[in-house]
């Protein structure tokens, strides 16, 4: 009898012993765990290495509102200090086309965590007086940013105005550089439109399209007016090209980013080494503007202003044909130089 009792106890302390070594063995296995895991769970260890391409998306996305206090001047100085937020020079311009949806690409490319836009245009490259101030008076109307953030600000001058081009290379020569362009007569037509629309609020007349855009005293397409100048992209483009590389511009289909405005974003995304984060969900068709607006989260959605969209004149076909004409030699030495073709007449 007193033998079975203790081989009983002998096998209840084998096991006690058996439970007791498994826990500490399971401990030890899960501090060594922890310890290798503990890096990562600090944000600053989470942060990728200063290079443009990679985001710390997850910091910026609730981040946000404190960027759009900034926005509105509510910040103070010790949310700016204690966030890093610094105001950066622009990684990318939107120099162009006027009246080509530059606008529309901002706000869309807003979207994006990793950007952050310059709410308006600074005119600092084509305007000699602003230019004058120096880079520093620049950098200050540009908004606060996190540093792994790319500034965007656009200004459709930029593209036609004959000393830009060189400006913004001693500022920084890798630059990238944005073009949205549209079918060349539709440009034109909707840049007379805008001017139009000015006048006409000031109780003025002017002159009608075909008027304008068409030289009375030969019959032939007008050059020296600037809607239709403007519309010349390739002209443009050259002189660009004299200081900048081919691979620095993205062309940009304003056509098709009205009409489905995704693919475009997605190529810009490329473009700017960025993740891709803009989804259909950030895009939705408002069928009463008739065009798409933007839902930034459940609570916050955007649509352009009222003035975006708005009707043509009627233009007289035959001028309508005449420029065509006109601009399609020009087109396909467009196509030919960017590598990107498009289904203009």
């Amino acid at each position: 009898m007193l033998f079975k009792q203790q081989a009983l106890l002998r096998q209840k302390l084998f096991v006690l012993g058996s439970l007791a070594i498994g826990s500490v063995l399971y401990l030890v296995a899960r501090v060594g765990t922890l310890d290798r895991l503990q890096p990562i769970c600090p944000i600053e260890s989470r942060l990728p290495p200063p290079e443009p391409e990679q985001i710390p998306l997850r910091t910026l996305q609730f981040k946000r509102g404190l960027l759009h206090e900034l926005r509105k001047g509510n910040a103070t100085k010790e949310q700016i200090r204690l966030h890093n937020l610094v105001q950066q020079l622009p990684r990318a311009i939107i120099i162009g086309v006027r009246k080509g949806g530059t606008r529309a690409l901002l706000e869309m490319l807003n979207l994006h965590p990793a950007v952050v836009k310059a709410s308006q245009e600074i005119h600092f490259f084509d305007n000699d007086k602003n230019y004058a101030r120096g880079i520093d008076w620049y950098r200050e109307k540009m908004p606060f940013s996190f540093p792994h953030q790319i500034t965007i600000e656009k200004s459709p001058a930029y593209f036609i105005t004959e000393e830009v081009p060189e400006r913004i290379f001693k500022m920084n020569s890798s630059i990238k550089l944005l073009i949205i362009v549209r079918e060349p007569t539709t440009r034109a037509v909707s840049d007379y439109t805008q001017v139009l629309e000015g006048k006409e609020r000031k109780n003025k007349t002017y002159h009608k399209f075909e008027k304008l855009a068409i030289d009375s005293n030969t019959c032939e397409v007008n050059t020296k007016y600037k809607a239709v100048r403007t519309s010349i992209y390739t002209k443009h483009l050259e002189r660009w090209l004299k200081y900048f590389p081919v691979e620095q511009f993205h062309i940009v289909d304003g056509d098709r980013l009205i009409t489905d405005p995704l693919p475009e974003l997605q190529l810009v995304e490329r473009f700017l080494n960025l993740p891709s984060r803009i989804s259909q969900y950030n895009l939705y068709f408002n069928a009463t503007r008739g065009f798409y607006c933007l839902r930034f989260n459940i609570v916050f959605n955007k649509c352009l202003a009222g003035s975006k969209g708005r009707i043509h004149p009627e233009v007289d076909l035959s001028v309508v044909t005449k420029l065509q004409k006109f601009f399609h030699p020009f087109n396909q030495k467009f196509y030919q130089i960017t590598g990107r073709t498009f289904n203009w007449p």
